[in-house]
């Protein structure tokens, strides 16, 4: 059943210049028989084709380092068959018609689901605009279609050598029936999918031209900072404004439902206005709250049996009944975003209508934050997003947007709430803190027979709704219920809990515990066996293939068994997380306890390749992300708050600390993977394991500590 673009939309939409706007729909929602109608199928991706022979490639996915704003054109481009130098983005505003399908429709840009979940709707958007334009050419010479090519954006007839600019076609193209399905082309026929290609962002960064929310700038504007109770859950109980009010450009004081806003004609006086501010407050429960306590509730938890994620065999008979068994206990600490750029939102409001600046991971969250904050109806509502600086799963919440719609509603006028970076740091939902108990055994010919693990933890599930009827967390036991290697007798058990402490999605999310968790307690299980790390792996990996392969190769870059430097260790890891499978390698030295890591390697199976630079670069960056978490990332709660405040006391590996990463891409023909995670998750495993070969020591508590390592 064909969808018909009629003149009279190809006139509405086309009255600046003329263009062809092909939507992307998914099979099985609502059809009409009407090009406008379509713009109302999900998701719906936007290809603009100008007369003047611009294309434009609409934006749903965000920016924030990851390079998604290449990635993405690069789907539609190679199926539209254009030169990709000329293309042009734009972002979509906040529409269920742009949502992500991996997300059920949301506009949401985490999980490392970008290409994974765009990938096929993307490249048939620009395969459907292909399709359309070799038809119109055809009506055009009066030739069959199958007669025609395209390339670089012409329609050629070879027979004649007739070639047709794209832009003289959409008149005629925007006209004809909407084809139902498209044939997208084959891997050896890409141009462009697969090479290294430029970034589309990087000029405007390097220029200046971009825009990041903190940069946004407002007819009127004023600039807010919220002060918040600095324990969890703690509201105001009152508040004296006479002093902030008294500072050089502050003009009001209003209280929201985050806690009191100082609302001034800049940063600094806002700044200055907050810092005088006398709040009393009322701190609530948990104004107590320890990470020590914590800790210790969780072990207590954990002495119980929890709901069960996977269960092959009985491995607790097989760890009862084995000379050679053992239980260790891994403890993983809250952790902080971070983001470079903190926290800030743009909002206007008026009597009808909102507006909203935001660097934000999720377009329907931050709409549905302003739709509440505001009180405006959700078509009143324009959520207008900017480049981010940094997410890692802090931007897919709202609570800096309602800050900002609450603030304005209550000014009348455009405010740029920005937070501190202590705000960052002391107001985060955080990674959850984690206990997790550990089971092995070994069988007298060296063969592992045994592995449990039971996770004591809130729930990440939880954020996104209910748990299944079986209890588990699938998100949380990634990588340990998911555990690729065979052996016999495998048992995962979740115990679910909430001290109360906000928590959220931190980049690589569960499998940020278990690729450090399950691949230490892995190689512990090799030296039990009195095996090498990496053989010991490949032995028991007959049965996964991709991961046997991604090991096997990142073992050889590495030059794994060769000798090295005096004081030089190396230890190895594997893990499939978010669709591809990642290999690392750490090259690492010990003095008084100090951890140097040299250089590492990694190797990654993601499918078939979109753009190797950006692969490269996510392993690069997520990798360093990862191994700050291992060497200095915690956040500690006392009497219901948090210690740490700034990049003093919550540090970053610095580039004199940074090692080398070394990327290798194993070729592959399967379903794109996701890419921004990964590494993340798998960098402290591969860390963790060369301490131990370097010193004999085995990190069963993150950060490494050089107490942990001396003597």
């Amino acid at each position: 059943m064909a969808k018909t673009i009629s003149r009279r939309i190809f006139l509405k939409v086309s009255a600046t210049g003329g263009a062809l706007v092909i939507g992307g729909y998914l099979p099985g929602l609502h059809e009409t028989g009407t090009a406008e109608a379509a713009s109302l199928f999900e998701p719906n991706v936007w290809v603009k084709i100008g007369a003047d022979d611009s294309i434009t490639i609409m934006l749903s996915q965000l920016e924030m380092g990851q390079g998604v704003m290449t990635s993405m054109p690069m789907l539609v481009a190679e199926e539209l068959d254009v030169d990709f130098k000329k293309i042009k983005t734009e972002w979509v505003p906040a529409d269920p018609k742009y949502g992500n399908p991996n997300f059920g429709g949301a506009q949401l840009t985490a999980g490392s689901n970008s290409v994974r979940g765009m990938w096929k709707v993307l490249r048939e958007a620009g395969a459907t605009a292909r399709a359309m334009l070799i038809t119109a050419a055809a009506q055009t010479w009066s030739v069959a279609d199958n007669t025609l090519n395209t390339e670089n954006g012409e329609v050629v007839h070879r027979a004649s050598g007739r070639r047709m600019r794209y832009g003289s076609l959409v008149d005629r193209a925007a006209a004809l029936p909407v084809p139902k399905t498209v044939s997208l082309k084959s891997p050896k026929e890409f141009r462009l999918l697969g090479q290294p290609t430029p970034r589309l962002d990087i000029p405007e960064k390097v220029n200046g031209k971009a825009v990041f929310g903190i940069d946004v700038k407002r007819p009127g504007m004023l600039t807010a900072r919220v002060v918040r109770c600095p324990v969890f859950g703690g509201k105001v109980e009152s508040f004296n404004s006479d002093k902030a009010k008294a500072v050089p450009g502050v003009r009001q004081v209003v209280k929201i439902s985050s806690g009191v806003a100082v609302v001034a004609d800049n940063y600094w006086a806002a700044s200055k206005g907050a810092q005088v501010l006398d709040v009393k407050w009322n701190e609530g429960p948990l104004a107590n709250l320890s990470s020590v306590e914590i800790m210790k509730k969780y072990a207590v938890l954990a002495e119980q049996t929890g709901k069960i994620a996977r269960n092959n065999g009985d491995a607790p008979a097989a760890v009862k009944n084995n000379s050679r068994s053992f239980e260790r206990v891994f403890e993983v600490p809250f952790l902080a975003h971070a983001c470079m750029e903190p926290m800030n939102c743009t909002a206007d409001v008026r009597a009808d209508r909102c507006d909203v600046w935001v660097p934000t991971q999720g377009q329907t969250a931050s709409h549905e934050a302003a739709v509440a904050a505001s009180g405006l109806p959700g078509k009143a509502v324009n959520i207008y997003t900017t480049y981010l600086g940094g997410g890692f799963g802090r931007r897919g919440e709202a609570d800096f947007v309602t800050d900002a719609v609450e603030t304005s509603k209550a000014v009348g006028k455009p405010v740029k709430v920005v937070w501190t970076r202590e705000d960052d740091i002391q107001h985060d939902f955080y990674r959850p803190i984690t206990y997790i108990r550990m089971w092995g055994a070994i069988d007298g010919s060296g063969k592992p027979v045994a592995f449990m693990q039971r996770m004591v933890q809130q729930s990440l599930m939880k954020r996104l709704g209910p748990l299944p009827p079986d209890g588990v967390d699938r998100i949380s036991v990634d990588g340990s219920a998911t555990l690729p290697y065979d052996i016999p007798n495998i048992r995962v058990e979740f115990i679910e809990t909430d001290p109360g402490v906000p928590y959220g999605f931190w980049r690589s999310v569960g499998a940020s515990v278990q690729g450090y968790v399950v691949e230490a307690f892995i190689d512990e299980l090799a030296t039990t066996a009195g095996k090498d790390p990496y053989q010991f792996r490949h032995d028991l990996l007959s049965k996964a293939p991709r991961h046997r392969a991604v090991l096997d190769l990142v073992a050889e870059k590495s030059g794994w068994g060769k000798p090295l430097p005096a004081g030089h260790a190396r230890g190895i890891a594997v893990m499939e997380a978010f669709g591809s499978i990642v290999g690392q390698v750490a090259e690492v030295s010990v003095t008084n306890g100090a951890v140097r890591v040299h250089k590492l390697w990694c190797a990654v199976d993601t499918g078939w390749v979109i753009n190797p630079d950006t692969i490269k670069a996510q392993m690069e960056g997520g990798t360093l992300y990862g191994l700050t978490a291992a060497l200095k990332g915690e956040i500690t709660i006392q009497n219901g708050r948090v210690t740490q405040h700034h990049f003093n006391d919550y540090q970053m590996i610095r580039h004199n600390d940074a090692p080398e990463v070394e990327v290798h891409i194993v070729p592959s023909t399967e379903t794109p993977g996701g890419i921004g995670e990964p590494s993340t998750a798998i960098a402290a495993g591969a860390l963790v394991n060369a301490i131990a070969a370097a010193t004999g020591k085995r990190i069963y508590k993150l950060p490494i500590r050089p107490e942990q390592l001396r003597g």
